[in-house]
């Protein structure tokens, strides 16, 4: 007989309490993840500007984790071994057109395993063209990273002042 009752969902939490966790594409944003839960028992972690790949269906959505984060079942973090990131990220990107026909075809392809992530097909360019690739684009690539940053302390400051602005606290003059 069990004598200790476990609660699943203590684990989890909206009040800003342990890692951030991303559960599956759910959470995702246009480029990055949009952080709804926290969870104090991490298990599989992804680093800040890991590819994060959706499973299960739809198979292959994409973001990119803007922080250290705790990911879920739904996803897998993908780093490329050479730096590379941005253009593995734009190669995987390429992939959800293949995942997204195989769906429209009938096939059934609710996930994909490590194995299948595995055995796909990449054509890696060499490292000087890789270099040259990546000068080209992480320029913009940091842009987006800037805006989204932004766009982020702009809500909670609206988030902050609406509020007051609506009870009286604050006017405008």
């Amino acid at each position: 007989m069990f004598t200790q009752k476990y609660d699943f969902f203590a684990t989890y939490n909206e009040e800003k309490k342990g890692e951030i966790f991303f559960q599956g594409s759910t959470d995702f944003g246009w480029r990055f993840p949009i952080v709804r839960q926290y969870t104090n028992e991490p298990n599989r972690m992804a680093k800040k500007g890991d590819i994060l790949l959706s499973v299960r269906a739809p198979v292959g959505t994409l973001n990119i984790a803007d922080n250290d984060c705790c990911i879920g079942r739904g996803l897998a973090a993908i780093r490329s071994k050479y730096e590379f990131n941005s253009y593995l990220f734009y190669v995987m990107k390429y992939f959800k057109t293949i995942f997204d026909h195989l769906d429209n075809s009938g096939t059934t392809f609710g996930s994909i395993t490590k194995d299948d992530l595995f055995n796909l097909k990449l054509v890696y360019p060499d490292e000087e063209h890789l270099k040259k690739y990546d000068l080209m684009v992480s320029k913009h690539n940091q842009l987006i990273l800037n805006n989204h940053i932004q766009n982020q302390q702009l809500t909670q400051l609206r988030d902050w002042l609406l509020p007051m602005l609506m009870n009286g606290q604050i006017t405008i003059k």
